[in-house]
């Protein structure tokens, strides 16, 4: 059975669990889709927050569908 496809205009404020807990943080949320300069063009980055440090990171929104590292949810 295959995931749903993610959708980056879908994204803004979902949850996600990383598989290897990054600097002691598993839990993150998108707080921000990042928009392109020209409406033209796709999107390619979101902003991750963690939620226990609120520390943010900017990542291209693809890396979310790779299941070794990300599980969509608070696991």
């Amino acid at each position: 059975m295959r995931p749903n496809p993610i959708s980056p205009k879908k994204l803004l404020l979902t949850k996600w669990t990383a598989v290897q807990p990054v600097q002691k943080q598993k839990h993150f949320l998108v707080s921000k889709v990042i928009l392109p300069d020209l409406p033209d063009q796709e999107i390619e980055f979101i902003e991750l927050e963690a939620i226990y440090s609120k520390k943010t990171e900017i990542i291209p929104w693809r890396n979310l569908s790779n299941p070794e590292v990300w599980i969509q949810g608070w696991k």
